[in-house]
C-alpha cells in the first residue's frame, strides 16, 4: 500500500519592525562606541548669579573667621590658663587641654605662641601704604612661635616671608628659611648657665605671663637667647 504523500507547511518567517529596530539600535550604539565624536552629548546650561553687596560682606566676613579661627583658638586657651579656670575639674592646665581637647602640652602652649606671634606682627609689620597679608592658620607660624626672636624681629621674618612667596600668604617651610637665616645672621653666645639664678623677665613668653620679677633656676640654656 502506498502511503499517501504528505503535506508540509512551507513556514515563512515573520516580519516585524521590532528586532529591526532593535538591530538599527545596536548598530547606532556600536557606530557611537566606533565613533565617540560623534556621540551626541547632553548639557544642562546652569545659571550663576553673581552675589549682592550683602552677600559680599557676608562671604567676606565669614572667610575672615575662619582665617582667624586658630588665632580665636589660642587667645581662649590664654584665657583659661591664665585665670585657671580648669581648677574646679583638673589639678594642671597640661591634664585640662588633655583630658578636654586632646592637645598635648606642647599642642596647646604652640596654639597660644602663635596667638602671640599674630598680635605681635599686628604690631610691628609696617602698615602705611600697603597691605601685607596675615597668616591663616598656626602652621605658618609655628617656626617663629618656636624661635624665641624678639616681636620687631618676627615682624621682618614674616615680611620677608612674604616677599619670597611673591606677595602671598607664605607657607611654613619659607618662613623656617627665613628664620633660619636670620638667625644665623644675628646669632650670639648665650650669657646664661644651667642652675644659675636669675630674675624673671618674661617679655612675650606666655608661659611667664605674670611671673615677672620672680627668682629662677635656669634649667634649659637655648642656642640663640
Amino acid at each position: 500500500m502506498n502511503k499517501p504523500p504528505s503535506r508540509r507547511k512551507k513556514i515563512t518567517p515573520a516580519t516585524s519592525e521590532e528586532p529591526k529596530l532593535a538591530t538599527d539600535s545596536v548598530k547606532q550604539n556600536t557606530f557611537e562606541q566606533d565613533n565617540p565624536a560623534s556621540a551626541t552629548i547632553t548639557v544642562t546650561a546652569i545659571e550663576v548669579t553673581e552675589l549682592t553687596e550683602e552677600e559680599q560682606s557676608l562671604r567676606l566676613q565669614f572667610e575672615r573667621q575662619v582665617e582667624r579661627a586658630f588665632l580665636s583658638a589660642g587667645q581662649a586657651l590664654m584665657e583659661l590658663r591664665d585665670r585657671r579656670l580648669y581648677r574646679s575639674t583638673h589639678q594642671t592646665f597640661e591634664e585640662y587641654c588633655r583630658d578636654r581637647f586632646n592637645y598635648s602640652r606642647d599642642a596647646a602652649y604652640l596654639k597660644i605662641s602663635a596667638t602671640v606671634v599674630y598680635e605681635n606682627l599686628q604690631k610691628f609689620l609696617p602698615t602705611i601704604g600697603r597691605q601685607i597679608p596675615m597668616p591663616t592658620n598656626e602652621r605658618q607660624l609655628r617656626f617663629l612661635a618656636k624661635a624665641e626672636l624678639e616681636p620687631a624681629v618676627q615682624a621682618d621674618v614674616w615680611q620677608q616671608a612674604v616677599e619670597q612667596a611673591g606677595n602671598k600668604i607664605p607657607s611654613g617651610h619659607i618662613v623656617k628659611d627665613v628664620v633660619d637665616r636670620i638667625r644665623e645672621r644675628t646669632k650670639v653666645p648665650n650669657p646664661y648657665n644651667i642652675g644659675e639664678i636669675c630674675i624673671l623677665l618674661p617679655k612675650d613668653d606666655p608661659e611667664l605671663r605674670g611671673k615677672g620679677g620672680c627668682w629662677g633656676v635656669v634649667s634649659h640654656v637655648g642656642e640663640y637667647s
